[in-house]
């Protein structure tokens, strides 16, 4: 299965809307897709004795990264950087084997002209450094306000069928270095 977090707590974010298309894109392609929303985080992951013992409501957290085959991170930009929940988030989860060899890709969701490049950027480099394997085709979704319509839906096919190819490209890569099929056929 792949896992697909989504990058941010914040209330009705622009990212969790495109989490939505990205769900749909995988169930049209018939491949499992399970999310994490980080606005469900249990609040005691945040107490600082957290680093220490991990509360009990963050075991589905940290099950369900470790038994991905891989990891599509949605990202918005906050400040040209990281959501902060989303690198508490990677900071909190079991150390090497959350990430060790796992195959990851990402989309960048931003208001601003760019698409969220540089927090993509930070976060290939963090899984880069945690021996993650990097999917190199990123998709960037910039003034992400003008993109979606009201009931969530991309507006530009361009950038649909880039989010679709982006899919199909990532299960192949999956199904290659883990040695498993993913879609309907497995």
């Amino acid at each position: 299965m792949i896992t697909l977090i989504v990058g941010t707590n914040r209330p009705g974010s622009n990212t969790r809307r495109v989490g939505h298309l990205i769900e749909e894109i995988y169930r049209e392609l018939q491949t499992p897709l399970k999310t994490l929303d980080l606005a469900h985080l249990p609040v005691d992951i945040f107490h600082p004795s957290s680093y220490q013992q991990k509360p009990a409501a963050f075991s589905p957290f940290a099950d369900a990264i470790v038994q991905a085959k891989g990891l599509i991170i949605a990202t918005p930009e906050y400040n040209g950087s990281v959501p902060g929940v989303l690198k508490y988030f990677i900071d909190m989860l079991k150390f090497p084997e959350s990430f060790e060899r796992r195959p990851v890709c990402f989309v960048g969701v931003a208001a601003g002209m760019w698409g969220a490049l540089r927090p993509v950027e930070q976060l290939q480099q963090i899984f880069g450094y945690r021996n993650a394997y990097n999917y190199p085709d990123r998709v960037f979704l910039p003034k992400i306000n003008d993109l979606l319509d009201d009931a969530g839906r991309l507006t530009d096919p361009e950038i649909l069928a880039r989010l679709k190819a982006q899919a199909t490209g990532f299960i192949e890569f999956v199904e290659k270095l883990n040695g498993v099929k993913l879609g309907k056929s497995a």
